[in-house]
Order: C-alpha cells, then sequence, then structure tokens
C-alpha cells in the first residue's frame, strides 16, 4: 500500500483519499502528522439505516447504473446509527440535493490539521469529475476525469494517482446518489438553519470519513466540509461563491501529462 508523500498534496490525503493504493507515485517529503482534534459524533449502534431500493439489476446480478461506480458495498458491512424518522428525512434531503447537482463550481479554503490555510476554484460535474486548482504560490492540481483521480504537482513535476473507487467521495459524485443505501450514517443533526451529516462508504476499502455542513437558508446549499483520513487527520474545507447553473468544459476534467505542453486550463 503506498502512501501519499507529497506535502503540498495533503489534499487528497484528508479530502478524497483513504488508505488507497496509487497507481503512479513519485517520492516527495512526507507531511507532517497534527493530532486531529477530536470528533464529537453520536455513538454508533448496532442497528442498520433503514434501507432504499436497489437499482436495477443486470443479467450478471450488477446494479444497472449509467454512469461511474454501479457497485454497491454488501449489507453486512453497514454499521452506524440508528435512523429516526426525522433522521431518514434529512439523509434523503442531502442525497437529493447532490443527485440534482450536475454542475459546480466556486472557491474553497482548505484548513489542515497543521492549521495551513491553502486556497484556490473547484469545478465538479457528475458523475464522478471534479477538480481543485490551488492559488499560488502553489502549483497543484487535482483533476478526476471520472474513472481516475490525478494529483499533481507542477513544480515538482511529479504526480499520485488513484482510482476513484478508493476514495470516500465517491458516495456524492456517483450517477445514483443515495446514502441510506451506500453510506455508514455516523452523525445527522440539524439546527435552525444548518444540516450537519457524517458518512462513510460501507466499503471497508474506502475507510475515510466525511461531516457534511449543508446551510438550509435561504435555500439548502453545501457549505463546507470536514474529513478524518485513516491515520485520524482532519481537513475542513470551506466554499463559496457557488455556481449550478453554469455549463462546465469537459476538458476542464482531461488529466494532462505533466511537461511544458499542458493544455488544460490551469
Amino acid at each position: 500500500m503506498t502512501t501519499l508523500r507529497c506535502a503540498s498534496t495533503a489534499l487528497l490525503v484528508a479530502i478524497f483519499a483513504s488508505a488507497a493504493t496509487a497507481q503512479t507515485a513519485v517520492p516527495a517529503a512526507a507531511p507532517s502528522a497534527v493530532p486531529a482534534p477530536p470528533t464529537a459524533t453520536k455513538p454508533p449502534a448496532t442497528t442498520t439505516p433503514p434501507a432504499t431500493a436497489q437499482a436495477p439489476a443486470t443479467a450478471d446480478g450488477k446494479p444497472n447504473v449509467d454512469g461511474w461506480s454501479g457497485e454497491i458495498a454488501p449489507t453486512k458491512s453497514t454499521k452506524g446509527i440508528a435512523l429516526d424518522a426525522t433522521q431518514t428525512k434529512l439523509v434523503e434531503t442531502v442525497s437529493g440535493y447532490f443527485g440534482a447537482l450536475q454542475n459546480l463550481r466556486g472557491a474553497f479554503v482548505q484548513i489542515g490539521a497543521d492549521n495551513k490555510r491553502m486556497r484556490g476554484k473547484f469545478f465538479v460535474k457528475r458523475p464522478g469529475r471534479f477538480r481543485f486548482d490551488y492559488s499560488l504560490p502553489s502549483r497543484q492540481v487535482i483533476v478526476s476525469d471520472g474513472k481516475s483521480l490525478a494529483i499533481q504537482d507542477l513544480d515538482l513535476n511529479n504526480e499520485d494517482r488513484v482510482s476513484l473507487d478508493d476514495t470516500p467521495f465517491r458516495l456524492l459524485l456517483r450517477q445514483d446518489v443515495n446514502l441510506l443505501r451506500d453510506a455508514q450514517i455516523n452523525e445527522v443533526q440539524q439546527s435552525a438553519d444548518v444540516i450537519v451529516l457524517g458518512l462513510q462508504d460501507k466499503s471497508p476499502d474506502t475507510p475515510g470519513k466525511i461531516r457534511l455542513y449543508m446551510v438550509t437558508k435561504p435555500a439548502l446549499e453545501l457549505k463546507e466540509w470536514v474529513t478524518t483520513d485513516a491515520q485520524g487527520l482532519e481537513t475542513r474545507v470551506e466554499v463559496s461563491n457557488l455556481v449550478k447553473t453554469e455549463e462546465l468544459d469537459l476538458k476542464l476534467f482531461q488529466i494532462q501529462q505533466l511537461g511544458a505542453h499542458r493544455n488544460t486550463p490551469n
């Protein structure tokens, strides 16, 4: 199992990675291991969340999903808290938000476990495509083409690459978002204008945890998320200036080779 070691690619480790195996890796300096702050969640129970209907199966018994990541985690791997009717409705509401999301762009601020702040712009095009461009002085790009996720350091001219199915965010960016079916729900809270949802993939191969913060006024919208990686380190990402009405160019999500002849906008 390969550890993604470039200090400037900490966003992958904390946001997308989950002890994933890299397809290609170039050694670099190790990131500082700062203990993550404690996470307040409801204690896990042994009861499974309510199940919802599975996608229609094909002849080989696999879900017939038109898009990335059609595999569904086995029910026997499900744990998490027992959801009451109100919590179930909240999870369905968040699922509906991501399920209806086609294009999204905006600005982000990443706050790492070492309290270092990094800024940039991000782009999402479901299913499975996203891009994070860091602002200078960093020259980092994280881009998914719908199959693979690449983390590129343009200054060091190196790249790490993983499969999308090895990242916990596949739950939110797949073709058919269904968190009650696919996620282990660890926390559901609601205040007057915020929903907090803690979840992780049912698959033991993607152990990263996500806590979503969704504002509800004037309309439901993603505000920030906190991720905990396999080492227990937390990273917070705050998003702003969100635009969902603009059709994003597929070229944004092409994984370009490193070197002088890149033609993807950075």
